[in-house]
């Protein structure tokens, strides 16, 4: 067994496919197909299913590939480190964090560290739910990470700043006429542009309208922020987003809430700071972070 089948096995349990593996991993795909058949041979039992139509994982596969992930991701980690030593240049830096502070939150902070490593490459890796990029993190996924504070996180920790959440309405709708913030429960009878059933924000937004009594009737549904902060903007219902996410221009109503709703974020990682994470972490906590309102209640 090599670090190389391992990374094969992965991409292909990741990509449910030896076709988009292969293209993701710039190799030819019997080459592909070959490693992982070795693989299997050596462990004695079949990883994958080959269906009509892309692979599957057996119950070995599944059980195996949490570890053989692991090992890729440590592998990939000590060689970045060991770059980052010689000079921390040439190198990759690794920034996990969920979609709305990779859209709203990260760019700032990547133009301020690009200007002084321009010869290091940036490596974003963007979780749709704060759990799976908690899960990620605490596997060995990214130098540095960037999100939601996790809970009982035992490793180093910086506090950054609050993301607060606003409601987006059409311009058509009457609380979009009026400049006050406005409440969850005036939002009870109105259509919803919501977010996928794996999308942290989904939750977020299930919870908090809970809360206050009713269910969200969700009339469209997407995997994108922005995506959603558009269609409640063409009229399709109303919708919550971070307000650092707001597109530019955006032609829909904008407003907080009377309670808000805010989260804190934080810098975190596995166990220790990398010298490389070290000087992305320094760009991060000069940056302008908002504080928490008065009254908000902290969301996950």
């Amino acid at each position: 067994m090599n670090l190389l089948q391992l990374r094969y096995f992965v991409s292909i349990a990741e990509e449910g496919s030896f076709t988009r593996a292969a293209q993701r991993l710039l190799v030819a795909q019997p080459s592909l197909s070959q490693h992982v058949k070795s693989l299997e041979h050596e462990l004695g039992g079949a990883l994958l299913e080959r269906l009509p139509k892309g692979v599957r994982l057996t119950s070995a596969g599944k059980e195996f590939l949490p570890e053989a992930r692991s090992a890729v991701t440590h592998a990939d980690r000590a060689k970045r480190n060991a770059r980052s030593v010689f000079g921390l240049e040439g190198g990759e830096l690794e920034v996990a964090t969920v979609t709305s502070v990779a859209f709203g939150v990260l760019p700032p902070a990547f133009e301020l560290w690009h200007a002084n490593h321009p010869s290091t490459r940036i490596a974003l890796r963007e979780f749709t739910h704060r759990q799976a990029l908690d899960d990620a993190v605490r596997a060995g996924v990214g130098d540095i990470a960037v999100g939601p504070r996790p809970p009982h996180w035992k490793g180093p920790l910086v506090a950054l700043g609050w993301e607060e959440f606003v409601v987006v309405l059409p311009r058509s709708d009457p609380l979009a006429k009026s400049k006050r913030a406005i409440s969850l429960e005036e939002l009870a009878d109105r259509d919803w542009v919501l977010y996928g059933p794996d999308h942290g924000l989904t939750h977020l937004i299930q919870t908090a309208c809970a809360r206050v009594g009713f269910i969200p009737r969700s009339v469209a549904q997407t995997g994108q922020v922005a995506a959603a902060a558009h269609l409640a903007a063409c009229s399709l219902g109303v919708t919550i987003v971070p307000s650092n996410v707001l597109p530019p221009g955006l032609d829909a109503g904008v407003r907080r809430l009377k309670s808000p709703l805010v989260r804190q974020l934080v810098a975190f990682t596995r166990r220790s700071w990398s010298p490389l994470a070290e000087t992305f972490l320094q760009a991060l906590v000069v940056l302008p972070w908002d504080q928490r309102p008065h009254g908000a209640t902290v969301v996950d």
